[in-house]
């Protein structure tokens, strides 16, 4: 890999770390980890108002790191960027696998 492909991939894993490393939007890609759900799901788990919850979701899905899909009345959300559950599955092992419990 030449150092201009370096600078970009750099470039890409800083603009992706930035978009998790909020504890609210880490949270929201953890529990999507585990399965597809709707907002509603997703609130529940989080003691920000509608209209923050609602910002964080945006952050995600601008970046592309969750993707949503309407179904009657629900918006399911679920992750898009297969780098983002490699990443979580590092943090996952690290910080609430076995040994951490």
């Amino acid at each position: 890999m030449d150092l201009i492909q370096m600078k970009d991939n750099a470039s890409k894993a800083s603009s992706l770390l930035k978009a998790i490393s909020h504890e609210s939007r880490l949270l929201i890609l953890c529990l999507l980890l585990r399965k597809e759900m709707t907002v509603g799901e997703l609130a529940e788990y989080s003691d920000l108002s509608q209209s923050a919850f609602s910002q964080h979701l945006s952050v995600l899905r601008n970046k592309g790191l969750v993707k949503c899909r309407k179904e009657s009345q629900n918006v399911y959300y679920s992750i898009k960027d297969s780098s983002v559950i490699k990443i979580l599955e590092a943090l996952y092992g690290i910080y609430c696998g076995d040994e951490n419990s």
